[in-house]
């Protein structure tokens, strides 16, 4: 911190030299303080100090506070325009300071810019959870029980965010929810898998968007995730380095450095993890007659032995031409290398439940998956405050080649069948994004942007069964998608409202391709996305809101293949290249309130989903050994009605002890008919009219123990939910955490355990009259406990970052200006 102090007292020396050159001498005089946050009396490290000369913009000297808010500036004798600064607060002037001798200006009170971004932040150390009104922002770095995990690790822990046990991710309950890496779309072909590598190191903080406005992409109808990666900050070099083991095998080294001055800025992340994921399932079917009378049966458990290692890094330069202008540029590169054996024990029985014979089917998958991605930044600020432009670009490539070994034995017979699987796919993308933002006067702001985004994923699927291609599981799908969107909003601050109204264009156009058979499909369709935000301050303390805004989800990948895997012969998931997208419209009713210990942030929502995608289970008119193969499909028949309650609460009954509790209650009301005619070519409908209601929690605690030890708690419980077909029954989880600081702060040893009662599972059943009826449990990975060491230097724990404040794709809101 001193250094940087030097550098900085240095530099504005160096300076006042130049611009006093032909004068000479004088004797400088010393002008101090102390720059503290008027309501938690905390000291502000970072904030700057400028004196200039009255009605002249040219900096004379200045200083940037220390980490106990002090600073100090040396000037000759007066008279200065004093500003003090800090990023997201009120800035405070003093006008016409004479100075004719040392002076200590006393302590600066700064308070929040709650006018500009209409936020509520709860801030202890660095703060854990920001509450805003369109959103919530979680700040990774306090968080212990992410140390040597992953981002499906992150959200997991997050307000409003839920991951089952498969490691899909939904937001207020619903799965159609847009996830986003420093803005972009990731380019992950399984972005299910990709969260589950990248570690959470990596990780500044998630931005939690309910109901987005026009500005951003208009996919994802349940909201968007915006995960913000780690970038070089603060004033010069400095760095971050963790290591972590854990049980099952949960090893990882990573470390982030960063080197800035004022014109170049450098930045770069590196990790490498070995983990394995031991997880388990059990399945057990009863299938009926015609009569619905039982025909047999069948218990089938699996282990699951996976072991992973992956390289996650990225290295980035951002150039300052001048104060306004910087070009920013970033290289990432994951890779991940993994083994997956499935063990599945398929026990049969009659139908008077006597045992009859065992099937083993041993699934040994092999996998290799590399990204590699470039993105560009240009941002020109202009002389008005608020006036800029920006464009951002990305191009990526991204390839995962999986194969497996399947063989199959049983007891009733002597025969080993073998198959094989291949599954390479390829992904390549490319992203432009300009956005124009010019502010019109006093509260009001026009902005502008376009937005393309053009990807082409191949998949190449093959098996062969005993060495003979099988004709029905192998195919090369095509899947191209070009995006242009156009997007304008206007916004203005009156007094205690704040409107901002917005229109968003989309032109889509999707090719399908199945090249085995020949078969295409091309579908395109323009649609408008409208939005409109309303917010009216009731006080200094509390806020409220309505918005509304339509959305979309395409359907992509797994869901539009009709060739799929063999890991069970006799339950088969199949895609569907017909989906058509589905459409959302949402509204979403919000109130903040903020007392000296307390905050709370509440939201009542409703969304309207045509042509929702519902999973439909058919019998497919094959058999195996009598038994009837099931094909589950996604289809598009349903319109989904969804409301839900909502509410956020941060409490602090002590300095040592904080509170964050999350409850979301929501009920779905799904309507529509599945006909479709079996392979006795008789018509069959399966209605789909469903109203169920579901709700899930989550505490967060954190006490300070003597010794300074820190230790964390999250209790999790998901409630059970029907759907037409079955339910989803519910699930509690527990996780604990403990961490001390050592070595004067800069290191600190943590210790994790993930799912402490080991009993994380997804659990369902399903009927189907006259084909089934299942009982599933399935626990994806068992307990987890890691030991970690994160060492730092150069940096203290918990330091504020002075960084830009940014209005882009990347998960900001309306500024007012003027």
């Amino acid at each position: 911190m001193k250094k940087i102090n030097a550098i900085a007292l240095i530099t504005l020396f160096l300076n006042s030299l130049t611009f006093f050159g032909q004068q000479a001498p004088i004797a400088k005089l010393k002008v101090t303080g102390k720059v503290i946050e008027k309501t938690s009396k905390q000291p502000l490290e970072y904030a700057t100090i400028t004196l200039r000369l009255p009605n002249n913009i040219k900096a004379i000297s200045g200083g940037i506070t220390n980490n106990k808010g002090e600073f100090s500036a040396e000037v000759t004798p007066g008279t200065y325009d004093i500003t003090v600064e800090f990023i997201s607060f009120k800035s405070t002037e003093i006008k016409g300071k004479k100075i004719d001798s040392n002076t200590n200006l006393g302590t600066i009170a700064l308070s929040e810019d709650a006018a500009q971004l209409n936020e509520v932040i709860v801030r202890a150390e660095k703060t854990t959870v920001e509450i805003k009104l369109d959103k919530k922002v979680f700040n990774v770095g306090n968080d212990l029980m992410v140390k040597g995990g992953t981002v499906s690790d992150v959200l997991s822990n997050i307000p409003s965010v839920s991951v089952d046990v498969e490691g899909n991710v939904s937001l207020r309950g619903n799965d159609n929810v847009k996830i986003l890496i420093d803005g972009r779309p990731s380019n992950a072909i399984n972005i299910t898998e990709a969260l589950r590598i990248i570690p959470a190191d990596a990780i500044d903080k998630v931005e939690v968007i309910t109901n987005p406005s026009a500005r951003y992409d208009a996919e994802g109808g349940g909201g968007i995730l915006n995960i913000v990666l780690k970038k070089g900050k603060n004033q010069g070099f400095n760095g971050t380095f963790i290591a972590n083991g854990g049980m099952p095998d949960n090893n990882g080294l990573s470390g982030t450095i960063n080197y800035k001055n004022k014109k170049v800025s450098l930045f770069s992340t590196q990790g490498y993890s070995f983990r394995s994921n031991p997880g388990n399932m059990i399945n057990e079917t009863t299938y009926f007659n015609s009569d619905n009378s039982i025909r047999n049966s069948i218990v089938e458990p699996r282990e699951n032995e996976r072991f992973g290692k992956g390289y996650n890094g990225n290295f980035g330069i951002e150039l300052a031409f001048d104060k306004k202008t910087t070009w920013t540029n970033t290289i990432n590169y994951r890779n991940n290398n993994g083994n997956n054996t499935d063990y599945v024990f398929q026990k049969y029985y009659t139908a008077l439940n006597t045992y009859d014979y065992t099937k083993n089917r041993t699934n040994r998958e092999g996998s290799d998956s590399e990204n590699i991605e470039y993105t560009t930044n240009f941002t020109k600020n202009f002389k008005k405050e608020g006036h800029k432009f920006t464009i951002d670009g990305s191009i990526s490539t991204n390839n995962d080649d999986t194969a497996a070994i399947v063989t199959e034995t049983g007891t009733n017979t002597s025969v080993t069948k073998l198959d094989n699987t291949i599954n390479n796919q390829k992904q390549n993308r490319v992203l432009v994004q300009s956005d124009y933002v010019l502010p019109l006067g006093k509260g009001s702001q026009f902005e502008a942007g376009y937005r393309g985004d053009f990807s082409k994923l191949v998949t190449d699927y093959q098996v062969k069964n005993d060495g003979i291609i099988n004709p029905n599981f192998t195919n090369v799908l095509e899947y191209k998608e070009k995006v242009n969107a156009l997007y304008t909003q206007y916004g203005f601050k009156q007094n205690k409202l704040s409107v901002l109204l917005g229109m968003r264009y989309e032109d889509s156009n999707i090719e399908i391709n199945q090249l085995a058979t020949s078969d295409y499909n091309t579908k395109k369709y323009g649609n408008f996305f409208p939005s409109a935000f309303f917010t009216y301050e009731l006080s200094d303390k509390s806020s409220t809101s309505i918005s509304y805004s339509r959305r979309i989800q395409r359907p992509r990948g797994r869901m539009l293949n009709p060739f799929s895997n063999l890991s069970s012969n006799i339950n088969i998931f199949v895609g569907n290249p017909d989906l058509n997208p589905a459409m959302t419209d949402a509204i979403d009713f919000g109130y903040i309130k903020r007392w000296t210990k307390l905050t709370l942030s509440s939201s009542l929502y409703y969304n309207k989903t045509t042509d929702v995608f519902q999973m439909a289970r058919r019998e497919s008119g094959n058999f195996v050994n009598g038994t009837p193969i099931i094909i589950t499909s996604p289809i598009n028949v349903a319109t989904e009605f969804r409301t839900g309650f909502e509410f956020t609460l941060n409490y602090s009954p002590y300095k040592w002890w904080k509170l964050n509790s999350n409850f979301n209650f929501f009920q779905s009301d799904t309507r529509g008919n599945f006909v479709y005619t079996n392979f006795n070519n008789v018509v069959v409908t399966q209605n789909f009219d469903k109203i169920t209601s579901s709700w899930f929690s989550r505490l967060t605690s954190k006490i300070t123990l003597p010794s300074k030890i820190d230790w964390q708690t999250n209790l999790m419980y998901m409630g059970g939910q029907s759907n037409a077909q079955g339910r989803v029954l519910g699930n509690f989880s527990a996780n604990l955490a403990f961490s001390k600081d050592v070595l004067k702060d800069k290191g600190t040893i943590a210790f994790n355990v993930n799912d402490v009662f080991n009993g994380r599972k997804r659990i369902m059943e399903t009927y189907l009259p006259g084909v089934l009826s299942s009982r599933a449990e399935m626990q994806w990975r068992i307990r987890q406990v890691t030991l970690s060491f994160t060492y730092r230097f150069n940096k203290t724990k918990n330091e504020r970052e002075r960084q830009p404040k940014k209005m882009n794709d990347n998960g900001s809101e309306m500024e007012f200006q003027g």
